[in-house]
């Protein structure tokens, strides 16, 4: 028999709705809906000797992220002829308010370093066929220049931007023979401040924030890994499903970036082709059909 203090569950999914409702009625401390990123901006090619890299820029956040890949393989994989990920994460001194000593092979590398570079890695390698590259290792590096909240989820961001650069840069080198990339991934923070979910917590919103979570979403609408807890009070599975919703809401918004990516770098090629072609003596000019093919194969 049904208690009355069970009639609540049944209303869960209208619950969701009004503590959503309820949020976007707030202004940030940034005058941000609780709904809205951070301003997102990236800058590719940075580094002229990687594969592939991006300066990320979400607010106030700056990381710069590089993916190489080089010979050789870990000790356990020796001789099974697959490939491996690995990451690594630092904080730049002058990346905090207050300065952030160098990490070197003396000093070692303190926890939370070690972690959030395992957790790189971990997400990527998910979505990485690695058993198609031979005994090769990728490695993707990410350097924070300025934090200011949020910045392993923008890491994963950025370093997966330069993950698609450096693929399709060993795809014309032949250095692989096809993609590796089995489904795009982004990363966002959401949180709990003042019993309002906020999406990308800025650090002065993390930093009171009584729970905060990091989630790495594919494109497909699949999780990867959550992070997160609560601080100072318990969450309620209520509140909690609202919190995967704006994530999920989040984590689309990144991934029309990825698709702007995409599309200005197609043009830019579209148009280096027709320029290559209509700058050759007439006589040797490949015929019209020629160039709509190369045209309709940079797109595929």
């Amino acid at each position: 028999m049904m208690k009355q203090q069970d009639v609540p569950v049944l209303n869960c999914s209208h619950r969701i709705k009004q503590t959503i409702m309820n949020s976007r009625k707030i202004v940030r401390n940034d005058g941000r809906t609780p709904d809205q990123l951070r301003p997102v901006s990236f800058s590719r090619g940075i580094y002229e000797y990687a594969a592939g890299s991006f300066l990320f820029e979400m607010g106030k956040t700056k990381v710069l992220c590089a993916v190489s890949m080089q010979p050789g393989v870990p000790q356990f994989l020796r001789g099974k002829g697959t490939g491996w990920l690995t990451a690594e994460y630092a904080l730049l001194p002058t990346s905090t308010t207050t300065r952030t000593q160098r990490e070197n092979a003396v000093k070692g590398k303190d926890g939370r370093t070690v972690e959030i570079a395992r957790f790189i890695g971990r997400c990527f390698r998910s979505v990485v066929d690695l058993s198609t590259i031979g005994e090769r290792t990728i490695t993707i590096d990410c350097d924070v220049l300025q934090a200011d909240g949020g910045t392993r989820t923008a890491s994963i961001t950025g370093a997966f931007l330069a993950l698609l650069m450096a693929q399709e840069k060993w795809l014309q080198s032949r250095l692989i023979t096809k993609p590796i990339v089995m489904d795009n991934i982004t990363a966002v923070s959401v949180g709990v401040v003042r019993d309002n979910v906020f999406l990308d917590l800025n650090y002065e919103e993390d930093s009171v924030a009584t729970a905060d979570f990091n989630f790495v979403i594919t494109q497909s609408n699949k999780i990867i890994e959550m992070q997160g807890g609560a601080e100072s009070a318990p969450v309620s599975w209520e509140m909690f499903e609202a919190i995967r919703l704006m994530a999920c809401s989040g984590a689309q918004k990144l991934f029309t970036h990825y698709n702007k990516d995409t599309k200005e770098r197609v043009v830019s090629h579209n148009a280096a082709i027709v320029q290559q072609v209509f700058e050759q003596p007439e006589s040797d000019r490949a015929p019209l059909f020629s160039l709509k093919n190369r045209l309709q194969s940079a797109t595929e």
